[in-house]
């Protein structure tokens, strides 16, 4: 039997796995990657939705409304964040969605889905990295405003199929309104800061970003790749991105971001992206001197012209 109706479709791909089985040899990697598959379909139908096929490390999923995929998606991140006892290792997982007209075929008991909403969830996790939920600026008119107030557009971009561009948005989750924002692509006709290299400094660390590395993240938790133990910090606090010859930072915080730079400037970062240009200190989650132990000290070359 088929017909058309209007579901939710999501994907949630378990990041990483090629590598988790290098690290860990088949057994074991096939062991602990069962058990989020089995984590994931069992928040899945908490949720009221339905398992339509394991692909790989993926999971293809439905749900009855855009809501329940999206609180889904956020159960899901945050279980498996916080599940690497039951899992019996760490595991990022990426999630895309989008509600949308669909075609569902159920034949001798197996539930299948097709059409243009389905290629579109498959973009969207296609789009995702670790730890995100990325859906569609569609889609979330669906949602309920207490869901929607809590994203942020990245890009709007063309896809095949579709006459109009389509508005690509990522949805937040985490310790209270923790986001994983990245904010809007810089206008083509903005002006470019030519520096390619920015260094970062807290106690004896210091990483360089440029071309060659392009982001990295900053907070207290162990999946941040420059840690600092700040109990004001979020887990995964912020991130510095090198997008178009710029560095931007770009807050995922409860608390916010505070930047001071050596030419005076101070400026406040919360849910929000701004620019990082001269020399300066970072605050994660409150404002800091540059001779307080806290402090994340960032070089990002001349000041913009």
């Amino acid at each position: 039997m088929r017909e058309k109706v209007r579901l939710a479709i999501m994907f949630a791909d378990i990041a990483g796995s090629t590598r988790l089985y290098e690290e860990l040899g088949d057994a074991k990697a096939r062991e602990v990657t069962s058990r989020c598959i089995e984590m994931l379909t069992r928040l899945t139908e908490l949720h009221e939705g339905k398992v339509v096929k394991t692909i790989g490390d993926e999971v293809m999923c439905i749900f009855p409304s855009a809501d329940l995929a999206a609180e889904a998606a956020i159960r899901m991140q945050e279980d498996v964040e916080e599940g690497e006892d039951e899992l019996g290792h760490q595991l990022h997982v990426r999630i895309g969605f989008h509600f949308g007209e669909v075609i569902r075929e159920m034949e001798r008991k197996r539930l299948d889905v097709f059409g243009d909403a389905v290629n579109l969830a498959a973009r969207m996790v296609a789009q995702a990295k670790a730890e995100q939920i990325i859906t569609t600026g569609e889609t979330l008119q669906e949602v309920s405003p207490d869901i929607a107030e809590n994203s942020r557009m990245l890009i709007t971009t063309t896809v095949k199929g579709k006459t109009k561009p389509v508005e690509i948005f990522e949805l937040t989750w985490g310790e209270e309104d923790d986001l994983t924002v990245m904010g809007g692509m810089p206008s083509p006709g903005m002006a470019q800061q030519q520096t390619h290299k920015l260094t970062l400094r807290y106690s004896t660390e210091q990483v360089e970003l440029g071309p060659s590395r392009d982001s990295i993240t900053l907070g207290r938790g162990k999946q941040s790749e420059f840690r600092v133990p700040d109990n004001m910090s979020s887990r995964v606090h912020c991130k510095i991105e090198f997008r178009r010859d710029r560095f931007v930072i770009v807050d995922q915080s409860t608390n916010g971001t505070y930047v001071s730079t050596s030419a005076g400037e101070n400026f406040f970062v919360h849910r929000d992206e701004r620019r990082l240009t001269g020399q300066g200190v970072i605050g994660l989650g409150q404002k800091l001197g540059p001779s307080d132990d806290l402090a994340v000290h960032f070089d990002a070359g001349d000041d913009e012209d």
